[in-house]
């Protein structure tokens, strides 16, 4: 079967109880992709857990975990077929614990909704997000504004946090004017799938309609074969499943590989024998592409969440230490010399430590060489040392692998690009 229309990733982002799971659902059941009865057996679900009103969250909340505690925990997918696109939704958690898994959402994802509640506005969350998103690459982004039913549907209250939301978004580098606001109810349904009659004063599209104006992404496929993991399955019969997204380049059948760094931080050779996707055998998958693939030569105990499966001919490199651009977004103190946080890069995490402050930027614009110490609003140019091995590209040979987000104690401390970087040796 020949892939008919294109493939858009879209990740939903924001706080947590500001709607993104129900809005989710809502999209789904009123485009015809969940049964009224299944729906029926959602919601008397949802009032056996004392959720009355999560029904069409539960769409997405598979997990018996998240509907007792009500919270994504996980990244949950469905896939909905639009007028142009085929579009693989992403639901990333936005409880603090979980950013993690909105980190790798987010990092699959070609376009976001970043859902903000009317009623609450922006959260600390709201920033976090739109920095990992602009770290990420995210570089098209919609704002659902959800819960209007609960303002009373008011188009002032509508405009104040699009302004509140706007100030955050120009911060970490979008610009609001290119940037489509929704007016939405992901509970009531109004401007998801269908037109709303309560806001009169909304001229801009539906969530639905939104899907299709995203712009199609330009697939990487020049660049040499780049599949971070995101997990590695024992499938009974076929063996060795490792999933992930393809950043970069061609994955085909007969293909070498090699994943790095691998359990021996040396990599793991092998050879491609089937690519997967929405269970469907492929003969080949491309940059874009969520696969799961079965590759001749490896085996569960040689690769890991983390791991990157590259082109044999081509490989990535393992960072000795590297040079990075990095802004500091939210840090409690300050950061200096000696500084041992966790990098995320793509699916990896890898203690890294900062062992030179190069120069800095401070938000005044003011440029400081060999600072003592960063703290939150500068841009920094900084020499840093992984603890461990971690793949790692320059912004310049891959873009896609060459961004991180770095996290301390559960929060996203700053985010940043590798410009430079001394390659380990094998």
């Amino acid at each position: 079967m020949a892939k008919t229309k294109p493939i858009l990733n879209v990740v939903f982002v924001g706080h947590v109880d500001h709607g993104k799971s129900t809005t989710i659902g809502r999209l789904m059941f009123d485009s015809g992709k969940i049964a009224p009865e299944e729906l029926e057996k959602l919601k008397a679900e949802a009032q056996r857990h004392g959720k009355a009103g999560f029904e069409f969250a539960f769409v997405m909340d598979r997990f018996k975990e998240e509907r007792e505690r009500g919270v994504t925990i996980d990244l949950a997918y469905q896939k909905l077929i639009t007028q142009k696109y085929e579009v693989t939704i992403i639901d990333a958690p936005g409880h603090k614990d979980f950013v993690k898994n909105m980190i790798t959402g987010a990092s699959q994802a070609d376009a976001a909704f970043l859902t903000l509640s009317a009623k609450d506005g922006v959260q600390p969350q709201t920033k976090e997000h739109v920095w990992l998103l602009r770290t990420m690459g995210v570089s098209q982004i919609a704002v659902n504004i959800n819960k209007m039913d609960a303002v009373d549907f008011k188009e002032d209250t509508y405009n104040k946090v699009k302004a509140d939301v706007s100030a955050v978004l120009k911060q970490a580098g979008y610009k609001p004017e290119t940037i489509t606001f929704l007016a939405i109810s992901g509970f009531k349904g109004d401007n998801v799938a269908k037109k709303s009659t309560n806001m009169p004063w909304y001229k801009g599209p539906t969530v639905l309609e939104q899907l299709d104006l995203f712009k199609e992404q330009e697939k990487p496929t020049n660049l040499p074969l780049r599949m971070p993991l995101q997990d590695v399955y024992e499938i009974t019969g076929i063996g060795t499943v490792p999933v992930g997204k393809i950043e970069t380049g061609i994955m085909k059948i007969g293909q070498k590989v090699i994943a790095l760094p691998g359990r021996s931080g040396k990599g793991v050779e092998g050879e491609v024998r089937t690519v997967e996707m929405h269970h469907e055998q492929l003969p080949q998958a491309e940059a874009g592409d969520n696969v799961g693939v079965n590759i001749r030569g490896f085996g569960k105990k040689d690769i890991a969440r983390g791991d990157v499966i590259c082109d044999a001919a081509k490989p990535a490199t393992i960072a000795e230490e590297f040079t990075a651009q990095v802004a500091v977004i939210s840090h409690p103190t300050v950061i200096a010399k000696g500084y041992t946080p966790v990098f995320h890069v793509h699916t990896a995490q890898v203690p890294c430590q900062f062992v030179e402050l190069l120069e800095k930027t401070d938000p005044a614009g003011v440029t400081t060489k060999n600072p003592d110490f960063l703290k939150n609003g500068d841009v920094a140019k900084v020499r840093i040392k992984p603890i461990g091995n971690l793949v790692l590209e320059t912004q310049a040979t891959n873009p896609h692998m060459a961004r991180f987000a770095i996290r301390d104690a559960g929060a996203t401390v700053a985010a940043g690009v590798c410009i430079d970087l001394k390659a380990k040796k094998l």
